[in-house]
């Protein structure tokens, strides 16, 4: 089905993040757009606000009439719906056009000049930020995009006259595969996901074959100190990017009463003194990253430089909610090994001299029977490291795996303690911290606003 025969579109599981991006980007086209969600939330009310019809419980008849016609209606579903799924098993009968999210996004970058970030960690935060500079200049863009805009409230940017669409590109369960990226940045490829992946190799061999699908005439955007070997086809370019070396890097950094500085070095134009609107050191990598694509794709420098200063971050990434002399608090998506180790030494340099507490919640059984060591040398990089239970997700408990496996790897020297996620905030209750991250992406982040109404107490 081609996007220019769809008029109504079905969305199985039409509460998620991505699945709610793509919905926005169909209602803006005019399309008539209904789905189902097990349970209502604030963001399936937000898009029956925007236009779109939800209701929440399988149910056929509730199909409006316009999703009922096999040669206009496309149905897509998340994979978190189960296969005996009452609508889904009635448009699988009907013989309708049913796409994962992922497949609807491959489509997109074959109709738009796709500008897709991948990699293990980094991604969100690049992504949204490339969108946000382009869609801030004279080129603009639509966005997907994995997690929420502080600058736009929103995981989804739409435009009615650019070309380019920008992708969050998401390896987990080999999603990336079904994408023709136009250019794309690749960030990191430390093994994850291994419940998919079963090995390293394998996993670094799914990023080579992403590097196949870059169309010719486009360009690949690799951080230099990545395992994975790229094969791309005749006619991509390729990139290096890092912090402080490779073809797009930064220098003259200045990181100083919580401000970031930088300059931007190219092979196209370099940029002198960019300034970081979310004022992390991990940024300027993911800033280099961004503007680098932007820049390749038509973005002047001073476009540049007033995107990356008017950047304002995305939820639950580096998200800061009380920074003063006395606290600090944020809460971060930091769920592997990396990322953690990344979190703690960007919150070092941001503040050096101040004792650092991390309270993390490990995310999945096999994600920590895999990396259990790994987590544990990264959270040693704190002063004092909080471990809750592990949140399960999709998967079911595996025996002898939790988060003691962890606690019991730190580092001597390192403060810790274990507690019940149901006793977080009775324990900030009875201790001052100086900085304070509340670390991982299952449900903790629920406790975060409270959290911070009791540190502010504090004063």
């Amino acid at each position: 089905m081609e996007l220019k025969d769809i008029k109504a579109v079905y969305f199985i599981g039409a509460g998620g993040i991505g699945m709610s991006a793509i919905a926005r980007y169909f209602i803006r086209k005019g399309l008539v757009v209904a789905g189902y969600d097990k349970t209502p939330s604030d963001l399936t009310r937000q898009l029956e606000k925007e236009g779109m019809v939800i209701h929440y419980e399988e149910n056929i008849d509730e199909i409006p009439h316009a999703c009922r016609n096999k040669q206009s209606c496309l149905v897509i579903y998340t994979p978190a719906v189960p296969a005996t799924h009452k609508e889904l098993e009635y448009f699988k009968a009907e013989g309708f056009e049913i796409q994962k999210r992922a497949q609807v996004l491959g489509t997109l970058t074959r109709t738009h000049k796709g500008l897709c970030v991948a990699g293990t960690h980094g991604k969100t935060s690049t992504s949204t930020m490339c969108a946000h500079i382009m869609h801030q200049s004279h080129v603009d863009c639509n966005a997907f995009l994995g997690g929420i805009s502080k600058n736009y409230g929103s995981n989804y940017i739409l435009s009615d006259t650019s070309d380019y669409v920008v992708i969050e590109a998401d390896e987990f369960d080999r999603s990336f595969h079904w994408l023709s990226p136009w250019m794309t940045v690749i960030t990191a490829t430390d093994p994850d996901h291994l419940d998919i992946y079963g090995t390293k190799e394998a996993y670094l061999e799914s990023f080579r074959h992403y590097t196949e699908l870059i169309q010719p005439g486009g360009a690949l955007i690799i951080h230099t100190d990545l395992e994975m070997q790229a094969h791309v086809q005749e006619g991509v370019h390729t990139y290096t990017y890092s912090r402080d070396k490779g073809d797009f890097h930064a220098e003259n950094i200045v990181i100083d009463n919580g401000e970031i500085t930088f300059d931007f070095i190219s092979p196209v134009e370099n940029v002198k003194n960019v300034k970081l609107g979310q004022p992390v050191p991990i940024n300027i990598e993911n800033g280099v990253a961004a503007m680098a694509m932007a820049q390749l794709n038509g973005c002047t420098a001073e476009e540049l430089k007033f995107g990356l200063e008017t950047y304002h971050g995305v939820d639950r990434r580096f998200d800061f909610k009380i920074r003063n002399d006395k606290h600090v608090f944020l809460s971060d998506y930091a769920h592997h090994p990396q990322e953690i180790l990344q979190s703690a030494k960007s919150l070092k340099e941001l503040y050096k001299g101040r004792k650092i507490t991390v309270i993390f919640q490990p995310h999945l059984y096999t994600r920590t029977r895999d990396f259990y060591e790994e987590f544990a040398d990264a959270l040693s990089h704190f002063d004092e490291v909080i471990l809750t239970e592990i949140y399960p997700a999709r998967e079911q408990p595996i025996p002898g795996i939790t988060s003691q496996i962890i606690y019991d790897k730190l580092q001597a020297g390192v403060e810790k303690a274990m507690i019940q996620k149901d006793d977080v905030l009775n324990y900030v209750k009875g201790r001052d911290f100086d900085v304070l991250i509340v670390l991982g992406a299952g449900d903790l982040d629920n406790y975060v606003l409270q959290i911070a109404r009791l540190i502010e107490q504090k004063k």
